[in-house]
């Protein structure tokens, strides 16, 4: 299974668009006032190649996590992040109430743990899945290409989601390997 940018969880299945999706009357709504489609957005962000993170955090004694493609660098000074969550996936209760959360670069070695992620229903951090706990409780994935430990500072009703903005507070640059990216709806790595 596969992780839709837009929503950071599983893809739809669904024949690929070769043409414009259309959404009012002229076709690609918006900028008539008329309002584009979810499925319009989708397509075309199926197109944007992004980097793939997977978001920890601990609640009721238990690790969660989602996989995300929706991580951003928002500020250097002071140092924040920023990533989208459905309300609706299970992680959110955790991330809503999370002092602390995690945030895992992966590296293209990592695909099947990005699926794992990204899958509804499945025991993300039995093993394989190699982790351990990190400051204030967040669970670090082990053998990802860089981690930080981040404190919410506001989590931003965004239509259907959250964005949370959350501070750095620690982590580590320096695992092994090359990032992990997200096209097309599959996973694949950089290309010299």
């Amino acid at each position: 299974m596969t992780v839709d940018p837009v929503t950071a969880g599983p893809a739809t299945a669904g024949p690929a668009t070769a043409g414009p999706v259309t959404a009012g009357p002229t076709g690609t709504g918006g900028a008539d006032g008329g309002e584009a489609s979810p499925d319009l957005l989708r397509s075309v962000f199926r197109r944007h190649a992004a980097g793939v993170a997977v978001i920890t955090a601990g609640h009721r004694g238990r690790p969660h996590g989602f996989t995300a493609t929706s991580l951003t660098s928002v500020s250097a000074d002071p140092a924040l992040v920023s990533f989208g969550i459905s309300e609706r996936s299970s992680c959110w209760p955790a991330v809503a109430r999370a002092e602390y959360v995690g945030v895992h670069i992966l590296g293209e070695h990592q695909a099947e743990l990005a699926a794992t992620f990204a899958r509804s229903g499945a025991d993300r951090f039995a093993p394989p899945t190699a982790w351990r706990e990190g400051p204030g409780g967040v669970p670090l994935l082990d053998g990802v290409v860089a981690w930080l430990v981040c404190r919410p500072v506001a989590r931003v009703p965004a239509g259907d989601h959250r964005i949370v903005v959350a501070e750095v507070t620690g982590g580590d640059p320096a695992g092994p390997g090359r990032p992990l990216l997200y096209h097309q709806g599959r996973y694949g790595g950089l290309r010299d």
